[in-house]
């Protein structure tokens, strides 16, 4: 059981590691948390795109249902959003979704959904951890059914009454990347009025070869397929459709915090409140809140935090770098199904361009990067202690203002830029973000960071 660890988003690992036996320890662990903690109601087990993912659900559900519970399986793969949805939506005891996100098809990976539709909490996690055991093999009292389920209407009648677009002006390219955002997303779009034309939308489970990460280098078919189909908007959903990425005529792959800062402002015009964001994602948040008078919360990396935070704070909107967004009124989980909606709203209104465009003017250009450095899972506690004790006191040239132990490391900069050291939750890897007013600058403490943690990994 120690090759079983909860990290930011649940339990991922390569298939090597990732045991049909594994996976129904896992599942007796959390039919036995749900009981200890007074659960009755049936819970949902949902699953990706991945060869393997239905066969471990189909798994995931038989030992739920040995313990008494009754168990809804999604009729085909689908979006982690939707399943979590359904959480909310039939009051459920909570969920358990079998995927791997964005990592390539050698792996897959698990998490539970609590009955708030939220991402758990460690708290949570740890409490089911704690309970992992051999799953039954029969029940003192009553088994539990498994039936298969529709989820997709609830969820588009609910995205399509909390974002009322009339998308009929409005030529969209849709990649699913092969995952399970295909013939979700692209539908929900084409319900609310927009011209649709889809690549990638064929099953596929080894993801054409490459991961479903929807960043600059997957995207480039979906960049061409914008430009010369003339389109408005291009939309990309990452292998559990609960990321978003936008492509523009101008600009092609728009950087996550443009758009965050994009759907931020579009907000504001309709309602009030403070924004979410995570130690890694652009300050340019902080800005339009202030010229709102409102404010911003921080959270460490994982959007759990910003759940968390969402639901204290009211938020309007909590987001992160890497593409995962929720808005107020949905429930606290990434929805990249969701975004994709609001993103093409957003476009009905006002090119995402020249809204883009607007917003620089306003408040200044941005740079954002990011680099993965090799780090096993058991070193890194240790390189974050000793980086604790060579921090410097300038870096790129520039002074260093002030130092956020939120998440690793942040390093916030006289200039009001920023450098950001942080171990991965999902991958054996440190991550080194960096924040400035050009690519050079951005490059230039890349650099930095990485001259600084090399020596300690």
């Amino acid at each position: 059981m120690d090759a079983i660890s909860f990290g930011t988003d649940g339990w991922r690992a390569t298939l090597e590691t990732f045991t049909d036996r594994r996976v129904r320890i896992v599942g007796q662990a959390v039919a036995t948390y749900l009981t200890d903690m007074g659960h009755t109601a049936p819970v949902v087990v949902g699953y990706d795109a991945r060869e393997t993912s239905e066969g471990f659900a189909t798994s995931l559900a038989e030992v739920l249902a040995t313990n008494g519970y009754d168990v809804i399986l999604p009729e085909r793969d689908r979006p982690t959003p939707l399943v979590a949805y359904a959480v909310v939506d039939r009051e459920l005891s909570g969920a358990v979704m079998i995927t791997a996100s964005h990592n390539p098809a050698e792996y897959n990976g698990i998490k539970f959904i609590p009955d708030d539709g939220a991402p758990a909490l460690p708290a949570v996690t740890d409490a089911i951890a704690e309970r992992l055991a051999e799953p039954m093999t029969e029940t003192g009292g009553e088994t539990g059914s498994i039936k298969r389920v529709n989820l997709k209407r609830p969820h588009f009648d609910h995205a399509r009454e909390l974002v009322p677009a009339d998308l009929s002006n409005v030529e969209v390219v849709y990649d699913a990347m092969h995952g399970s955002g295909r013939r979700v997303t692209s539908e929900l779009l084409s319900e609310a009025g927009a011209d649709i034309t889809s690549i990638r939308e064929e099953t596929n489970p080894t993801f054409g070869g490459s991961a479903p990460e929807p960043n600059t280098t997957h995207l480039q078919e979906l960049v061409q397929t914008v430009r010369q189909s003339d389109a408005d908007i291009g939309v990309a959903n990452d292998g559990d459709a609960d990321r978003v990425a936008f492509v523009t005529p101008d600009r092609g792959v728009l950087d996550e915090n443009l758009f965050f800062a994009a759907a931020y402002d579009y907000l504001l015009t309709q309602a009030s409140g403070p924004a979410i964001r995570t130690v890694s994602t652009t300050f340019l948040i902080d800005q339009i809140a202030a010229d709102h008078e409102t404010e911003v919360i921080e959270t460490a990396v994982g959007f759990k935090w910003i759940a968390d935070a969402m639901a204290n704070h009211d938020a309007l909107i909590g987001g992160e770098e890497s593409g995962g967004f929720s808005i107020r009124g949905h429930i606290r989980e990434k929805d990249g199904v969701l975004m994709a909606l609001l993103g093409s709203a957003m476009t009905a209104t006002e090119p995402m361009d020249a809204r883009i465009d607007r917003i620089e003017a306003t408040y200044g250009t941005i740079a954002a990067g990011k680099r993965s450095l090799d780090c096993p899972d058991s070193e890194k506690s240790r390189v974050i202690d000793e980086l604790a004790e060579v921090l410097p006191d300038t870096v790129a040239g520039r002074d260093i203002r002030d130092i956020v132990t939120r998440d690793g490391f942040k390093l916030l900069l006289e200039d009001g830029t920023w450098l950001l050291v942080r171990p991965s939750g999902t991958e054996p890897k440190l991550r080194v973000y960096a924040e400035a007013t050009t690519d050079t600058a951005v490059e230039a403490l890349l650099d930095a960071g990485t001259t600084l943690v090399k020596p300690v990994i």
